[in-house]
């Protein structure tokens, strides 16, 4: 590793999709900043993998996304580190069902501040040592919130907020720094107890998949490092669903 590697913080990062991310990037060259919330012991576990690969190239950032002193501080320590930024990928997002009728103030602001505000506030942060390299941006989207589900609305809104904001900072930080997004569909079940899914709701939705079966964390980090080298490729989203989207 050299000080002339790239880096790549990646939000959201202990493990899933945000795991593989920073190992995909990791094994393409960059210095990983790794941040975690809650999940400490595997965000360190990861580190530990990534540095015993190259010494030094992983460092981990604790910081709760709802927080907007710790956000800034977040991107503060990175460039403290680092010195410089090539790529933020804003991966952490929350996600868990709420009742229209009945939404507290309190779960109204998580799911905005942590999946809108916070990727909002670290490219706001980050943008002058991104445009210094060139660097990119790359949001990570749901497929699935183009398609309404009961219970989820403040989500959905969220995520296509985020894909709002995603053309919106193209356009605005153009020529410097590129703006893009990738929409995983279905890629992993979900693991929050309000989410789980029957055999029977996994088998249907399987069902309308066609390449017919679920993708896999590499199939999202793949997309985001295409984007990461995309020099000419800016405001865009790639759909990454299996072909989901099609029915």
């Amino acid at each position: 590793m050299t000080n002339q590697d790239p880096v790549a913080l990646v939000t959201g990062a202990a493990h899933r999709i945000g795991a593989e991310i920073c190992r995909q990037l990791h094994r393409a060259g960059y210095r990983i900043a790794l941040h975690y919330f809650r999940s400490r012991e595997a965000a360190e576990q990861l580190a530990g993998e990534l540095n015993a690969h190259r010494a030094d190239s992983c460092h981990l950032y604790g910081a709760d996304l709802c927080d907007e002193v710790a956000v800034e501080l977040l991107s503060s320590a990175v460039l403290a580190d680092f010195g410089v930024i090539d790529l933020l990928v804003n991966n952490a997002s929350l996600y868990f069902r709420t009742n229209p009728d009945s939404i507290s103030p309190e779960d109204w602001a998580q799911l905005t501040t942590s999946n809108l505000r916070a990727p909002f506030l670290l490219v706001r942060y980050l943008q002058k040592s991104l445009a210094i390299r060139d660097g990119g941006v790359v949001n990570i989207l749901d497929a699935h919130s183009l398609r309404a589900v009961p219970g989820y609305a403040v989500y959905d809104m969220t995520r296509s907020g985020l894909e709002s904001l995603t053309r919106s900072q193209a356009r605005e930080l153009a020529p410097n720094v590129r703006v893009n997004a990738v929409a995983p569909g279905m890629i992993l079940w979900p693991e929050t107890r309000d989410a789980a899914l029957t055999d029977e709701q996994k088998n249907t939705l399987l069902e309308n998949i066609p390449m017919g079966r679920l993708g896999s964390p590499g199939d999202i980090a793949e997309a985001v490092l295409f984007l990461a080298r995309a020099a000419y490729i800016t405001g865009q989203v790639i759909v990454v669903d299996g072909g989901r989207s099609l029915n």
